[in-house]
């Protein structure tokens, strides 16, 4: 009987600092926490936690997650922006449906490993990778993104991969659905190096 009043507290207890932490921790958290990887496995072998993705556990009494790739990703890869194609898509700049995450990494970091979802990984000198980050909430989750004006200087960056047919959707898009920032949008051309070359769309879009 001892044995199972002390289970039932230590489970009790991880729960209360899971909670804590709006309801998701990850393994090494949950290590400087006091909680033993053992009850986490026995919690979510209960059905009360769900294992997200690879040493990420979530409390099932939450709400499902509205978008578990964002979510994962940046639970995963913490220093990651997302970038490109699923930028645009967070920012309603695109018809096009992901077919993986695309992320941002500076040059010289260390290549993450992650199963599951699929990512695309782009690498950006330290000028490019810090310019434009904005923080988003998903399911009390912070989400590392580009703002729509920087991400539509990437995608010129990168306009060999995603073509111009995207871009262009991108932004037109853009143009009916928000101010036009040109000023922003030629300051993230700059530094992109990509100024000569948006500059004629972004006249042509005025």
């Amino acid at each position: 009987m001892p044995e199972t009043i002390q289970t039932k507290s230590t489970r009790n207890e991880a729960r209360r600092i899971i909670r804590e932490k709006n309801g998701i921790i990850r393994t090494n958290q949950a290590l400087k926490a006091g909680i033993h990887p053992r009850t986490l496995y026995e919690l979510r072998d209960q059905g009360e936690l769900e294992q997200v993705s690879r040493g990420v556990f979530r409390l099932n009494e939450l709400a499902p997650i509205s978008n578990p790739d964002l979510v994962t990703v940046a639970l995963r890869i913490p220093k990651a922006v997302v970038c490109l194609i699923s930028a645009l898509a967070f920012h309603d700049l695109t018809t096009q449906v992901p077919h993986d995450v695309s992320i941002a990494l500076e040059k010289g970091a260390q290549s993450p490993r992650i199963e599951h979802p699929p990512v695309a990984i782009h690498r950006f000198s330290k000028k490019a990778f810090t310019a434009g980050i904005e923080t988003h909430q998903i399911d009390n989750v912070d989400i590392r993104l580009y703002s729509p004006e920087k991400t539509l200087a990437d995608c010129f960056k990168f306009r060999n991969k995603l073509g111009m047919e995207v871009i262009l959707e991108a932004l037109k898009l853009y143009r009916s659905r928000r101010q036009f920032k040109s000023d922003e949008l030629l300051k993230y051309a700059r530094v992109c190096r990509v100024e000569k070359v948006m500059t004629p769309y972004l006249e042509a879009s005025l």
